[in-house]
């Protein structure tokens, strides 16, 4: 059986495809893996290093859904796509304002994928322990989000079975040293293009 793949491409961008083949990527901005065409892009904010949909081919009524798109009059709102399901939830801090950034919960193959966008720890994420996440990914460059210290705290509050360090340097793919500062129980660390099935 073909299981869901998550392919990291680095800072903040990843692409998940579901057992049935549907394409989803997320922030995307760097790295390789756009060779697939999208069934559907997620854009957390409109920031240049997270809304680069030029680099991704859309399928014919294939859909770009970014945050003006999911935060309508304050209310987060939910898509569902195929095999796919998409709801925003909050995202901000002094660096990104509320009403212009979103994360995502995206369900797919039975998994549930928090894609926190940039943040820093925000009252939503309380609520979140109660999602029963598989996988959070969370941004770590102490500079436009939170440091990895703040991050490790979040991944204690959300309780997901797996946490993922992301967006670790500003202009860079990734960092290693950043990355081992975020401490969660399931962490996994992703170089850019490692790709992990969802179990």
């Amino acid at each position: 059986m073909t299981m869901a793949k998550l392919l990291y491409q680095g800072h903040g961008s990843f692409r998940l495809v579901s057992e049935k083949g549907t394409v989803v990527y997320v922030d995307p901005y760097v790295g390789e893996g756009y060779d697939m065409e999208a069934d559907l892009v997620l854009v957390t904010h409109e920031h240049h290093d997270h809304n680069a949909v030029e680099l991704v081919t859309v399928k014919e009524g294939g859909r770009v859904l970014r945050a003006a798109d999911m935060l309508e009059e304050g209310r987060y709102q939910t898509r569902v796509l195929g095999d796919i399901t998409v709801h925003a939830v909050p995202a901000y801090n002094k660096n990104h304002d509320r009403s212009a950034c979103v994360g995502y919960l995206i369900g797919v193959d039975h998994k549930r994928i928090y894609a926190a966008g940039d943040t820093s720890t925000t009252d939503f994420m309380e609520k979140l322990a109660g999602e029963h996440l598989d996988y959070a990914l969370l941004p770590i460059d102490g500079v436009y989000n939170m440091d990895g210290r703040e991050a490790s705290r979040c991944a204690d509050i959300i309780r997901a079975k797996h946490a993922i360090p992301i967006h670790m340097k500003p202009g860079g793919l990734f960092d290693r040293a950043v990355a081992e500062t975020f401490q969660a129980e399931g962490r996994i660390i992703l170089e850019p293009g490692e790709c992990i099935t969802l179990e």
